[in-house]
């Protein structure tokens, strides 16, 4: 008698040894800090989805999309300001004073070691040149992110910037240029390699109430360097984080610092970029704000847009 192929499924379904769900006495685990001390590859090169950090989301994507076509289509000529380090504090004055300029987006530093952010943010006039409500960004180094911190921390900062949130920027090797390597000290056995910034408020600014002022925040606190990211002073991760997150069109940055040629600070449509060493010198006061009237100081509202982001949970009523 010939055996059926059911027969066998049946007789080999039988002969299957029963699956325990009990947990194993061995733990597998990913240990990316054991693998970097066997092979010297760091961790952050594992992460899977770094060049596309919303995949699988169908929804996020879609948002991610409509908010860089509006973001582009309300943004200013790229401008530059060439400056010397030296000149920023009385040209910054002369923009306040003279031309009654004001930004709601001021980001301070870039991802290079020597930075003068110390000296610089105690003689700027911050309170005057970052509109209420605004939003201030300061980049810097691990070694010297204490130090501002020290700064914020004090109660006459406090009163003027009040600290909302830390971002985290991670080159994926040594071999990038946003390794931090000038104040590293060899004697050490821990080498920090990440980029900080400090989130400042300046005025009240409530998601729930502020919409139009603050849109959506999908971005992660912890930006990983992907591979298609351009050798230069500012990777766009920086510029993309602050336009996600305001919906403001008068943007500065400035750079206290001097990058050279080898990185590059490059010009960024909506953003007004001050540098020692910006590829164009641009910029003027008039044409600005002339451009900025006709564009309007907010992006203006999308449903589409507000129907793809998160929201904050709405409280029902006891």
């Amino acid at each position: 008698m010939i055996e059926s192929e059911t027969t066998y499924k049946v007789r080999d379904s039988e002969n299957t040894k029963h699956v325990s769900f009990k947990p194993t006495k061995e733990f597998h685990t990913n240990d990316y800090s054991n693998r970097y001390i066997q092979t010297g590859s760091l961790p952050q090169k594992h992460v899977t989805n770094i060049e596309n950090s919303v995949e699988g989301y169908p929804k996020l994507q879609k948002l991610f999309q409509e908010k860089e076509k509006q973001v582009s289509q309300y943004a200013s000529t790229p401008f530059g300001c060439k400056v010397d380090i030296d000149e920023m504090v009385p040209t910054l004055n002369r923009w306040i004073q003279r031309d009654n300029l004001s930004f709601d987006v001021v980001m301070v530093g870039c991802l290079t070691d020597n930075q003068f952010i110390y000296p610089l943010l105690t003689q700027l006039p911050l309170d005057k040149l970052v509109s209420k409500p605004g939003f201030l960004f300061i980049w810097a180094s691990s070694q010297k992110i204490n130090e501002l911190s020290k700064l914020l921390n004090n109660e006459i900062w406090a009163k003027k910037f009040r600290r909302s949130e830390e971002l985290v920027f991670v080159p994926i090797d040594k071999e990038s240029p946003f390794y931090p390597g000038l104040d590293q000290d060899d004697s050490t056995l821990l080498e920090k390699m990440q980029w900080h910034c400090w989130m400042c408020i300046t005025g009240t600014v409530r998601r729930s109430t502020d919409g139009h002022l603050i849109h959506c925040n999908v971005d992660t606190d912890l930006q990983i360097e992907t591979q298609n990211t351009r050798n230069g002073a500012v990777p766009s991760h920086l510029y993309k984080v602050a336009e996600n997150f305001s919906t403001a069109t008068r943007r500065l940055h400035i750079i206290p610092a001097r990058t050279g040629w080898e990185t590059p600070v490059r010009l960024r449509p909506g953003w007004v970029i001050m540098s020692p060493d910006v590829m164009l010198d641009n910029f003027s006061p008039n044409r600005y704000k002339n451009e900025i009237s006709n564009i309007g100081t907010n992006i203006p509202l999308k449903n589409e847009i507000e129907a793809l982001r998160p929201k904050s949970p709405i409280q029902k009523a006891v």
